[in-house]
């Protein structure tokens, strides 16, 4: 059995046929965004063509092919109605890629809603009925499972839970609110928690970390710090794991899946992450003592996670 997954992104469109749960082949393209979308959705159907072609096989031994978008996608209309760094607005992109490659069967999600399906059917969270997957990167995303389905809400929007808020008044977000959790618990709200701390703080090793250009800040400086004895490294590693927990918190609270993973580059850090986030969780989830604990993993897909996902809604 063969599936096709396409990841769309802003800025590689990413293509795989899964058979087995693994990618056997990938190819990628750059997507180009500035372009009409028919275009883009032209080189998307290009890509599956190759694909065929370097497998040996026939577009009959694709069972179904699945995209994963940013934005919001509507799987019954199958078409995306936003997304904000696409040119698409209610734009039917199912029946156009059809009309390119005509695949008997194409299905569509949100690219975050489609990670944590891939983590679900065979990643971190396999087995498992329920499991909400949270993605940090740029942004805080966020994908919900419930019996094995992605749920989306009656308008296909749901499951941005990177904004919901945590610190009533804090810092604006993208979005227009203000306190947002991606602001504090992505790796862009990482980077600037760890800004604010080295200047405030002439002396911490962070400056030399980063050659004394703060510009220079990743991810990865204040961990770093953190772990070789700096005191405002630390502070801002606690810092951002207290935030991390808050929202993790309200996340089992509010579905009390089976499994919650956590992907995005912080989740390098390994247990040097988990364990403390698992404490917190732990020590401050709703009725902690009468029902069993959420599991709480990093995601195993990384990168692949739109592909595998993709190419998973039809299951």
């Amino acid at each position: 059995m063969y599936t096709i997954g396409i990841d769309l992104g802003g800025t590689n469109i990413a293509v795989g046929i899964v058979s087995e749960n693994k990618i056997i082949r990938k190819l990628s393209t750059p997507t180009l965004a500035n372009r009409k979308p028919e275009e883009i959705v032209k080189d998307m159907a290009d890509l599956c063509y190759k694909l065929l072609d370097k497998e040996g096989l026939k577009l009959s031994d694709i069972e179904f092919c699945g995209i994963c978008t940013p934005g919001i996608a509507n799987d019954e209309a199958g078409r995306v109605e936003y997304a904000s760094n696409l040119p698409f607005s209610l734009f039917p992109i199912v029946e156009v890629l059809k009309g390119y490659i005509p695949f008997e069967k194409v299905y569509i999600a949100n690219d975050a809603n489609a990670a944590a399906k891939g983590e679900s059917e065979c990643g971190s969270a396999a087995g498992s009925k329920s499991s909400v997957m949270i993605t940090l990167g740029t942004g805080v995303g966020g994908g919900v499972i419930i019996d094995k389905k992605v749920y989306a809400g009656f308008n296909h929007a749901g499951g941005e839970l990177g904004h919901t808020v945590i610190v009533a008044n804090g810092r604006k977000c993208s979005c227009g609110r203000r306190g947002c959790w991606e602001t504090y618990s992505s790796a862009t709200g990482l980077i600037l928690s760890t800004k604010e701390k080295m200047l405030e703080t002439k002396d911490t090793l962070m400056w030399k970390m980063c050659d004394n250009d703060i510009e220079k800040v990743s991810g990865k400086t204040a961990f770093d710090a953190a772990k070789a004895g700096d005191k405002a490294g630390k502070e801002v590693v606690d810092e951002y794991i207290k935030m991390l927990g808050c929202g993790l918190v309200n996340i089992v609270n509010i579905f009390q899946p089976e499994v919650l993973s956590i992907g995005g580059g912080v989740c390098n850090e390994g247990d040097y992450i988990l364990e403390p986030l698992k404490e917190i969780v732990y020590r401050e989830q709703y009725s902690a003592e009468n029902v069993p604990d959420t599991k709480i993993v990093i995601a195993k897909l990384g990168n692949d996670a739109g592909i595998i996902g993709a190419a998973m809604l039809g299951f």
